[in-house]
């Protein structure tokens, strides 16, 4: 009897999701909690892995797809060591998953010696509509996706075959003048075609909470500047040595993260959260940080960032920005933090304005490192300096602490002795 690979849960009050790429295709053979498909949610990406080893002899659900929580989105047919179906002799014959009706409306799944299919390949909603607009039945595309299913990509390259055999009449270009010659045509430059992709449902939910963020919260960001000078000489120093003891490298973000939770000890403010009529203070920093992930921004947590070593903060962070390329964050990593840093440095941003992650009240945007000229003791000398941003909620968090707290890490920052006297 085939299994039934059904949709995970992924979340409290998660209840729909988006099939995203299957690992396997239909006659694959799996190992036992080898990754077989993607299940995209609106906060992360996890794995189905294979309940047992066997062949995918089903697939219901293809890429782009939705499905809901304990769904059935395809079968796998357990197989033995030998390579047999479990249970069966040597003359069974691989089966094709098919279905039987029953008296009570219910359909049992059987195994059939395999023959071809009596019904067309499924063709997917995106490759329909580009078989529409080229005016092309859905049997001009030969399918090479998941059970023979006709893929967007199947359809456009019929389209083009088509266009390619019989190309449209194109209308008369529009005239300009030519030196001497009066009015010559205009030649057409570069390709017009348009591509729909189905957003994912992460990337729908950061525009979500973006736009919540802003229509809901009073945000404001403020600017200053620092010279890191102190930091960068102090990790050119024992970077080697740091890494040779803890294995970790030694980076910008563990001097911003702790000079973050000394700032949000001496203003509480920014580390608190507006729940109406109240307003909730913490005494523990669980601190975002915005990495780039495989299906888009995503802000695991430190938690109780405030007890971490420079080493824990620095293992952390490489942890996080490796599985967020894989699309292996956890749920629980990504949710509960009470602030956030985002380096958009990193991908040569100089200056910005971040965005509040709601309900926090309070993000930190870094910037590029730049060479540029300050006055220093009353002579102008050349400084590597970063332009840092805070954007906060201004119904909790009042102007003067918002440039309390930015000079705060500034002064932690360039004067990073500081962290380790606590002063």
């Amino acid at each position: 009897m085939p299994i039934e690979l059904k949709v995970p849960e992924v979340g409290e009050s998660i209840t729909e999701v988006m099939v995203g790429q299957w690992k396997k295709r239909e006659g694959d053979v799996v190992a036992t909690d080898e990754p077989v498909v993607e299940i995209e949610s609106d906060k992360a990406t996890v794995e189905l892995p294979a309940p047992t080893h066997g062949t995918i002899v089903r697939i219901l659900k293809g890429a782009g797809e939705k499905a809901t929580v304990g769904e059935v989105i395809g079968y796998l047919e357990a197989v033995a060591a030998g390579g047999q179906p479990a249970g069966e002799g040597a003359s069974s014959p691989v089966g094709t998953v098919v279905g039987v009706s029953r008296k009570d409306g219910r359909t049992d799944i059987g195994s059939v010696e395999r023959v071809a299919p009596a019904t067309p390949p499924r063709v997917m909603p995106a490759a329909q509509r580009v078989l529409g607009e080229a005016g092309l039945p859905a049997t001009a595309a030969t399918g090479t996706g998941p059970g023979g299913r006709v893929t967007r990509a199947d359809a456009s390259a019929a389209a083009a075959a088509a266009r390619v055999a019989s190309p449209p009449a194109r209308p008369a270009a529009p005239l300009t003048p030519a030196a001497g010659q009066g009015l010559a045509p205009q030649s057409p430059r570069g390709s017009r075609e348009e591509r729909p992709v189905l957003i994912s449902p992460i990337r729908r939910r950061i525009a979500e909470r973006l736009v919540e963020a802003q229509q809901q919260a009073a945000l404001l960001t403020t600017f200053n500047e620092v010279d890191m000078s102190g930091v960068m000489g102090l990790r050119a120093k024992f970077k080697d040595a740091f890494q040779e003891r803890h294995g970790a490298k030694l980076g910008f973000m563990s001097f911003f993260v702790r000079a973050v939770v000394e700032a949000l000890r001496a203003v509480p403010q920014v580390n608190a959260e507006f729940r109406d009529p109240h307003v909730v203070y913490r005494d523990y920093c669980d601190i975002g940080i915005a990495v780039g992930g495989g299906k888009g921004l995503v802000v695991p947590v430190l938690r109780n960032a405030e007890s971490l070593s420079f080493a824990q903060i620095e293992s952390g962070i490489a942890d996080f920005a490796r599985r967020a390329g894989e699309n292996k964050i956890k749920l629980e990593e990504l949710q509960g933090g009470t602030f956030t840093i985002s380096n958009g440095g990193v991908y040569g941003s100089l200056l910005s304005t971040p965005i509040v992650n709601p309900p926090q009240s309070g993000i930190l945007g870094l910037h590029a490192i730049q060479d540029r000229p300050v006055a220093v003791n009353g002579q102008v000398v050349i400084r590597p300096m970063m332009y840092i941003a805070l954007t906060y909620d201004h119904r909790l968090v009042d102007g003067r602490e918002a440039v309390t707290f930015l000079r705060r890490v500034k002064e932690t920052v360039e004067d990073p002795g500081r962290l380790l006297l606590e002063v």
